[in-house]
């Protein structure tokens, strides 16, 4: 009975799992069929949007050449045949017209488009193309070097198609994104792909960049980056490549950093940042410890020059852990949320001094008119001569003599680092002979004795490291070197 129970159970399991295994199978086959709908879905969408991707044709007054260019050497007798030959060829040494092409969108019926500023830098003609095939030429509204944005504006008798900004916070790493442009002067051109990855920096201060697969060439430079709603989430800006062409690495600047521009641009021609008034740099696990600071987290500020920081009271050493109501993770995050604010509004930004918590009421300035200030220096008196010998650097407070040899202000002061042990770990970190200190522990130091009080100050509280302030050409940085070797 038993055997003959056993046997029928198997019986019944038999159609059991083949009605999952199909049940199974019909599902896969139905997920790869909505994957090949939504693939084929980008018709319709590139339908819907190419009215508002516009070419860009921009031409430069260059001057002609002055001779003949190295095809014959001065004095040839075959110089004068040569010039001749280039004059008839309608060169010479008159000047000449340049063109390139670029990308753009229509973000408005009544004209006004958005480009990459290197494709218009330097343009006195800037002809735009549009999808039904007319051209207007435009005019530069205003522009922004830090983010690569340009805006531009054409008059049109009609109203003309247009497209609205997505919000680009909502792009998730492997959402289908579509660009548009103009790649290699081939005329409107579509590619899909996927968004690669979120908050790429690439060099600028203000990067927020999607990374994406989709094919961008040369040409692409301005264009959008669509998500699937038809919202443009980025301005395609850039490409990694080894070769010029498209290798899937694609940059576009994100949305939400864009029409921050594009607003300030339209209202005043121009960008308005907040600016805070310090020097920062990233906390790092040594540095956090030496600051007894729970986490690596923050900004440390590594000076404080004449603004707005120093007028609320803000010091070097202090650690920006919260600005505007908001965390502050790092350098990068605290400079974008500075330069989104506007200027002129009182901020509460709390720091963390000599470990206690501090909050500073800052009324932000501006930055495009601080960033041509050049920095303070610091008003300091020689000290007394003396050479030691501390965690791998041979020190030496500043002296008339010393001053002049590394090119120093008369007013600069603390401890010159004379030599470096290259097997230290100062040397690892970057210090180097010209160095000056001039704090230790957030203290200032003038003599070797001040940096060795600093040091047992530091182990008797049971820290493993010290935070040097150092300074190289004028510029500030913090360094975090172990003392727990030292004697």
């Amino acid at each position: 009975m038993t055997s003959q129970a056993i046997s029928i159970d198997r019986d019944r399991a038999t159609p059991l799992r083949l009605f999952w295994l199909t049940s199974l199978s019909m599902i896969l086959i139905l997920a790869q069929s909505l994957t090949v709908q939504a693939r084929e879905s980008f018709a319709e969408l590139a339908e819907q949007i190419s009215p508002s991707v516009v070419n860009i044709t921009t031409s430069t007054t260059v001057a002609g050449r002055t001779g003949p260019q190295g095809i014959v050497p001065d004095g040839s007798p075959f110089e004068d045949f040569f010039r001749e030959f280039q004059d008839r060829g309608g060169q010479g040494d008159r000047p000449r017209r340049s063109s390139a092409l670029g990308s753009g969108f229509v973000i408005s019926e009544d004209g006004y488009i958005v480009t990459n500023n290197h494709v218009i830098e330097g343009a006195d003609e800037i002809l735009i193309e549009f999808f039904e095939g007319f051209e207007l030429p435009a005019e530069i509204v205003g522009t922004d070097p830090n983010t690569d944005i340009a805006l531009l504006k054409v008059e049109s008798e009609t109203p003309l198609k247009f497209v609205n900004f997505g919000d680009s916070d909502t792009a998730r790493v492997g959402d289908w994104v579509m660009a548009m442009g103009n790649p290699l002067g081939q005329g409107f051109s579509v590619s899909a792909g996927i968004v690669s990855a979120r908050n790429r920096a690439l060099s600028g201060t203000y990067d927020d960049y999607i990374q994406t697969d989709a094919a961008i060439n040369r040409g692409n430079s301005g264009g959008p980056l669509f998500n699937m709603d038809g919202d443009v989430i980025g301005v395609n800006t850039a490409i990694l490549s080894p070769n010029g062409g498209s290798i899937g690495i694609g940059f576009s600047m994100a949305s939400n950093v864009v029409t921050r521009v594009v607003d300030q641009l339209q209202e005043f021609g121009e960008t308005r940042r907040g600016w805070l008034g310090v020097r920062i740099q990233d906390v790092t696990d040594d540095m956090a410890d030496a600051l007894g600071l729970e986490t690596a987290a923050g900004a440390l500020v590594s000076d404080v020059p004449e603004g707005p920081a120093k007028e609320a009271g803000m010091q070097a050493g202090d650690v920006i852990i919260s600005f505007d109501g908001r965390d502050v993770q790092d350098t990068r995050g605290l400079v974008r949320q500075v330069g989104n604010t506007e200027v002129g509004k009182s901020v509460r930004v709390v720091v963390n001094r000599n470990g206690e918590t501090q909050t500073l009421l800052i009324t932000l300035g501006r930055r495009e008119e601080a960033e041509a200030v050049p920095a303070s220096q610091p008003m300091e008196d020689d000290a007394a001569p003396q050479s030691m010998d501390l965690m791998g650097l041979t020190l030496s407070p500043l002296t008339n003599e010393i001053r002049q040899q590394l090119e120093l202000p008369e007013s600069a002061k603390g401890l010159a680092v004379m030599d470096v042990d290259e097997t230290s770990e100062a040397f690892e970190k970057g210090l180097r002979a010209g160095d000056v200190i001039t704090e230790a522990g957030q203290s200032q130091v003038l003599a070797i004795g001040d940096l060795e009080e600093r040091i047992d100050e530091a182990a008797e509280a049971g820290r493993k490291s010290i935070l040097l302030l150092v300074r190289r050409d004028g510029d500030p940085r913090f360094v975090a070197l172990s003392i727990g070797n030292d004697e």
